[in-house]
């Protein structure tokens, strides 16, 4: 029984003439992509591709089987896009990507604007790339990209703010960021229980460069949670501090459940992008959406 998979596979390990290259663009395992090659050449019988130090090199028999699929591939794909764009028109079924830190702030506001929505969660180039192959139909991103087949319209622009548990006495903090006694400030942040959504907190050693000035915090994260939506709604159930972003904060923070520690002016904004393929019937949207999710960012 014929498996397209398995010549979609091909196809993309013949044009990179690459495993790993093709299994990235495919969004699958190196391994797949391998055990697919080795079950494609037992269903036609002949050996696919010969390995080198950097890659692989198709056979004449490979060779033979591009240029005899090549083209019905490229006309199922040609009619998957066709499909995708006329579903999206009659009933709005879009697929968008963006990261899971900010779901909860934009992604909901896209809920009342859509029927239907297919979220897919990943972080800046990954969200690129589904947009870049035609995988989604948008994304939010907080990276500039340049290219030719896509569009990318700001949104506005967000900030990472320090914040605590309504529970704790600021007063003392208050004081030293008022003063600027930046190490009263540090010492009492490093006594503080801390959430993170990341071991490896990048967002952390940012806020402590720019603010700072120092390359490596000298807090400790005594818990880690991967969402900063959930993060939040747990530092508004217990005791501690967090840095997170503005925009996911504004609910907590106008309904008393956490408090603003610091905004610090020396802490850089970063600018949101609605990034889309060129694509006539999704650009006969974009602006709506562009200006309901900026509303919601600079409000």
């Amino acid at each position: 029984m014929v498996n397209l998979e398995w010549y979609r596979t091909f196809k993309s390990v013949y044009k990179n003439g690459n495993f790993s290259k093709a299994a990235k663009e495919l969004f699958i395992s190196q391994p797949a992509v391998s055990q697919q090659i080795v079950m494609l050449e037992a269903h036609v019988g002949y050996k696919l591709f010969n390995r080198k130090s950097k890659g692989v090199e198709p056979t004449e028999y490979a060779k033979l089987l591009n240029n005899l699929i090549i083209e019905a591939l490229d006309r199922l794909e040609s009619v998957e896009n066709g499909f995708r764009e006329k579903a999206f028109s009659s009933n709005k079924l879009v697929s968008v990507g963006i990261s899971k830190h900010l779901f909860a702030s934009i992604g909901t506001q896209l809920i009342s604007k859509f029927e239907l929505i297919d979220f897919t969660f990943g972080e800046n180039d990954e969200l690129f790339s589904l947009v870049d192959d035609k995988k989604i139909d948008f994304a939010i991103v907080t990276k500039k990209f340049d290219t030719f087949d896509t569009i990318q319209k700001s949104l506005g622009k967000i900030k990472q703010i320090l914040v605590s548990s309504s529970d704790l006495d600021l007063s003392q903090v208050q004081s030293a960021i008022k003063n600027d006694n930046l190490q009263a400030l540090e010492n009492w942040l490093n006594q503080q229980k801390w959430y993170n959504y990341d071991a490896r907190i990048p967002h952390v050693k940012l806020f402590w460069l720019h603010v700072f000035d120092k390359k490596r915090p000298s807090m400790v994260s005594n818990y880690i949670i991967p969402s900063e939506s959930e993060m939040l709604a747990t530092l508004a159930e217990n005791s501690g501090v967090s840095i997170v972003w503005n925009i996911n904060a504004k609910k907590y923070l106008s309904e008393n459940k956490i408090q603003l520690l610091w905004n610090s002016s020396k802490m850089p904004e970063t600018e949101v992008f609605l990034l889309a393929r060129k694509n006539d019937t999704l650009n006969s949207i974009l602006d709506e959406v562009k200006d309901e999710i900026s509303a919601y960012v600079l409000s």
